[in-house]
């Protein structure tokens, strides 16, 4: 068997300095592939010391599922531009961005950057020097916050790339109901990526997350998305930091990883 390794790769960010990405590799045999699982806010899902609330946990979630014989999958994780993170996992083509005085001074919505980044130069590097299955079938994105909403953008601006979507407490609200149905309505059609959405309550940031996905989830059933491939987990007694996702990711986990061996 080969052992776990986490590891880390600078690569050329569009406009940008060159950006960190973290791939963790779970212990597996010699000529074992396995399924990726994309990841925004990389600095964030290994480092107990990266914000005041921990991490994700992420190699602890890996690894018991591993032990558990349910499966494992190969993590990559980007990390976020600091001041230019709501900028560069807020997408400009869903509509017009409310909630403008939420974000600092230099905010500009950008997420298409970080999509191009994460498919075109991210994905295609993991998949020549790291032993990850390819197609559609194989992987997953996630993130949390404007990460959910990137992650979910990313899903659904390439239908044919993954199998599962982790929205964890996305910003849906920065759009309208209006937006969203024009931009949604053409791409619900088809074999769509199972998603997986979640959200607390426990604070005022997570309350209005928690509204937003109220608004956009019965509008998902509304244009059509498949019941059976849609999932939304409400803990009330969550707030909006890395103590909750920490918490949710295991689960998210094992969707994914189910979702990823049925494709």
């Amino acid at each position: 068997m080969l052992k776990a390794e986490l590891l880390t790769k600078m690569l050329p960010y569009p406009e940008k300095e060159d950006r960190k990405i973290w791939i963790y590799l779970p212990e597996r045999s010699q000529d074992e592939k396995l399924p990726v699982i994309y990841m925004t806010d990389g600095q964030n899902l290994f480092d107990d010391d990266a914000t005041p609330y921990g991490s994700w946990g992420v190699i602890d979630a890996v690894e018991n599922e591993r032990a558990n014989g349910l499966g494992s999958a190969v993590i990559v994780g980007v990390d976020n531009g600091n001041v230019y993170r709501d900028s560069e996992l807020t997408p400009n083509k869903i509509g017009t961005v409310l909630l403008r005085e939420q974000f600092n001074d230099i905010f500009k919505p950008e997420g298409e950057i970080f999509d191009d980044f994460l498919i075109n130069t991210v994905k295609p590097y993991v998949e020549k020097n790291f032993p990850v299955l390819t197609g559609k079938g194989s992987a997953s994105v996630c993130g949390s916050s404007s990460g959910g909403l990137q992650a979910f953008f990313t899903g659904m601006e390439h239908l044919l790339m993954f199998s599962c979507i982790g929205a964890l407490s996305p910003a849906f609200l920065i759009y309208s109901k209006e937006d969203w149905t024009a931009y949604l309505e053409p791409k619900i059609k088809g074999d769509m990526p199972y998603l997986y959405i979640y959200t607390g309550a426990d604070d005022l940031l997570e309350k209005m997350i928690c509204n937003g996905v109220e608004m956009l989830s019965p509008l998902l059933d509304t244009l059509g998305y498949p019941y059976d491939k849609k999932c939304e987990v409400i803990m009330l007694e969550n707030k909006h930091n890395e103590t909750a996702w920490r918490e949710i990711f295991p689960d998210f986990l094992r969707t994914a990883l189910s979702q990823m061996k049925e494709n």
